[in-house]
């Protein structure tokens, strides 16, 4: 435990903090080490592009960028738009490279394009990627950037997810129907991976469904196509932790 103090009118004021966890980590008192003005429209901006490019699992080829709010209406100044290219080419929040992240996607071979969007009961610093992988894999991200470098992914291919990417993280689309859950918790305890967090969505009864799984261990890839080879399985992404920006 990190014990601060602070001096007010009346004496000296003490103020714990836990650099592990807890009520307040560090990170948001000083935050983040990064490039930039703005750890929301900067360092959160890159990790979005970050995680959203480590979901498509694979080189992109284009990038349709669709800023909300605040990324929209101040991105360009703050450098929100080079910092989401820097994160889709995989750039680390502390990476120089950052301001010149627009020449780099061009030498890349990766096309990139911004557009205004405004969504429904969104965070001021969000953004909607469309992106398309060199392999032919398509993938839509929605996801916030919600202060001191941290993120929040809202949406993935329409469909509601909540994290915040600190995990490896498996998401499944499926048909709402018996027994799916149980396959894919039962895959993962037979991997010996043990599960952090477990959120369920759908959209309509017997329609389009989703798991959000977060694990406190890296998912085998022979498991994770495995998994979408199952019948009433539409589509597996994954988010791995093994090379992570920090």
């Amino acid at each position: 435990m990190l014990r601060i103090t602070g001096h007010s009118e009346s004496g000296r004021v003490a103020f714990p903090f836990d650099l592990i966890g807890g009520a307040m980590n560090i990170l948001d008192i000083i935050g983040p080490v990064m490039v930039g003005p703005s750890s929301s429209h900067t360092a959160g901006a890159v990790r979005i592009g970050l995680v959203a490019g480590k979901l498509l699992a694979e080189p992109i080829k284009e990038a349709q960028i669709h800023l909300h709010g605040s990324f929209w209406a101040t991105g360009s100044g703050h450098g929100t738009d080079r910092a989401i290219v820097a994160g889709l080419l995989g750039l680390a929040v502390d990476d120089a490279r950052i301001p010149h992240s627009f020449e780099l996607a061009d030498e890349a071979g990766m096309k990139f394009s911004f557009d205004h969007v405004e969504l429904v009961d969104a965070h001021p610093n969000t953004v909607k990627l469309n992106l398309t992988g060199v392999n032919g894999s398509v993938l839509e991200v929605v996801a916030a950037s919600i202060g001191g470098g941290r993120i929040r992914v809202c949406e993935i291919d329409g469909l509601p997810a909540n994290f915040e990417g600190d995990y490896p993280t498996l998401i499944v689309r499926n048909i709402d129907q018996p027994g799916h859950v149980m396959e894919v918790t039962a895959m993962l305890g037979h991997k010996g991976v043990n599960i952090a967090t477990l959120q369920l969505f759908r959209k309509s009864r017997g329609g389009q469904a989703a798991m959000v799984i977060e694990c406190d261990q890296e998912v085998p890839a022979e498991s994770i196509k495995w998994l979408s080879r199952q019948e009433g399985i539409v589509k597996v992404t994954y988010l791995s932790q093994a090379q992570r920006e920090d």
